[in-house]
C-alpha cells in the first residue's frame, strides 16, 4: 500500500489564494529604491527606469488570474520521485502513434514558457503538418522550480533530473520516447543521452554543449584567440569571451554562495531584477519590450508556495 501510494499520479490544480496576491502586490509597492544608475547605459545592470517600469505593471496591471486559469485548463499532475513532489503538465495526442517526449524548461524559466509548443505537438494537422509529427508531451517543472518541490538535501543535479525523468516517463506507461531541454534542461537531456536508458530514442537541445576544449580553456583564462579561426568561429569566440567575461557573475554566486542570496527571496522586486538581469546579453534583449511591453507575460517572476499532495482527498492549493 505504501508503495502504491508513492508511485500514485495525482491530478493537482493552481489556487492561489487572494491574499497572497494582495500581499504580493503591497510589497511591490512598498519597494525601497536605490539610486539612479551612474551610467546612461545598461553597463552597471538592470536600470532603474527598467525595473520601475516593470513594478508599475506588475502592481496594477498584471493578473496572475488569466495565467492560473491557462494552467488550469491543461492537465496537470504531481507525483513522488525519489522523495520528492514533481510537477507536470502531461497532454496525450488524438493521435495513436505519437511519439512520447518530454520537455525541459531551463533558468530562470518556467513550464509557461512550453504551453505555447503544446498544441502545435499533440495537434499537428491543425496546424498544417501531418499527424505522423504527433507527440504526447510531458513537461516537468524541475525540482525547486514552479510547484514541484524544493529540494531539503544537494545532490539534485542534472543527473539526477535525467534519471527522474526516466522514471516519470516509464510511470506514466511509455516505454520509448524521446527528451528536449533548452539552457539547464538541455543540460538534463544531454545528460540523460550520456545515460543511455534503453528507453531514450533521441534528444533535442537548443543549448548544445559544443566548444572544444582548447577554446574553452583559451577564452577562460584569457589567452588570445587562435589565427586560423573563421570568421565564424571568431564571432562565436567573441560571444563566447563576452559571455565568460560579463555574464555569468549570478551563476557564479549562486553556485558558490546561494544561501546569501537572502534579498531575493524577500523582495519580490530584487527577485525580479536577479532574473532580469540573468546575463548581459540576456537583458539587453529583454529590457526592448519592457517600454512597449512591459514583461507583461514573464509570469515565472512569481512563483507562489505550493501545497503538498496527498492523493487521500486532502484539497491541493
Amino acid at each position: 500500500m505504501a508503495q502504491a501510494n508513492a508511485n500514485a499520479v495525482c491530478p493537482f490544480r493552481i489556487n492561489v489564494p487572494e491574499a497572497e496576491l494582495t500581499e504580493l502586490r503591497r510589497r511591490i509597492n512598498a519597494t525601497r529604491w536605490p539610486e539612479r544608475e551612474t551610467v546612461t547605459d545598461a553597463s552597471q545592470g538592470v536600470q532603474l527606469g527598467t525595473i520601475q517600469a516593470l513594478a508599475r505593471y506588475w502592481a496594477t496591471e498584471y493578473d496572475w488570474r488569466k495565467v492560473e486559469a491557462r494552467l488550469n485548463a491543461l492537465p496537470q499532475f504531481i507525483t513522488e520521485i525519489d522523495g520528492l513532489d514533481i510537477h507536470f503538465i502531461h497532454v496525450r495526442s488524438k493521435h495513436e502513434n505519437a511519439l512520447p517526449l518530454i520537455v525541459t524548461h531551463g533558468w530562470p524559466g518556467s513550464i509557461i514558457e512550453q504551453m505555447k509548443i503544446i498544441d502545435p505537438l499533440t495537434n499537428p494537422t491543425a496546424h498544417g503538418v501531418s499527424a505522423s509529427d504527433s507527440f504526447h508531451v510531458v513537461i516537468p517543472s524541475m525540482p525547486g522550480y514552479g510547484f514541484s518541490g524544493k529540494p531539503t538535501t544537494t545532490g539534485w543535479d542534472p543527473a539526477r533530473m535525467a534519471r527522474a525523468w526516466v522514471m516519470l516517463m516509464k510511470r506514466l506507461g511509455y516505454t520509448q520516447f524521446v527528451a528536449q531541454g533548452g539552457d539547464w534542461g538541455a543540460m538534463v537531456a544531454d545528460v540523460m543521452a550520456t545515460q543511455a536508458p534503453p528507453e531514450l530514442l533521441g534528444i533535442h537541445l537548443n543549448w548544445p554543449f559544443t566548444v572544444p576544449p582548447d577554446i574553452d580553456k583559451a577564452l577562460q583564462t584569457g589567452n588570445p584567440l587562435r589565427s586560423d579561426l573563421s570568421a565564424d568561429e571568431r564571432r562565436a569566440c567573441e560571444q563566447l569571451d563576452f559571455f565568460y567575461k560579463k555574464g555569468v557573475g549570478y551563476a557564479l554566486e549562486m553556485a558558490n554562495r546561494p544561501q546569501t542570496l537572502y534579498g531575493i527571496a524577500d523582495s519580490p522586486i530584487g527577485l525580479a531584477a536577479f532574473l532580469l538581469d540573468h546575463d548581459a546579453r540576456s537583458y539587453e534583449l529583454i529590457a526592448n519590450f519592457v517600454g512597449a511591453y512591459l514583461l507583461g507575460k514573464q509570469v515565472r517572476l512569481f512563483r507562489p508556495e505550493r501545497g503538498r499532495h496527498t492523493c487521500r482527498g486532502e484539497r491541493l492549493s
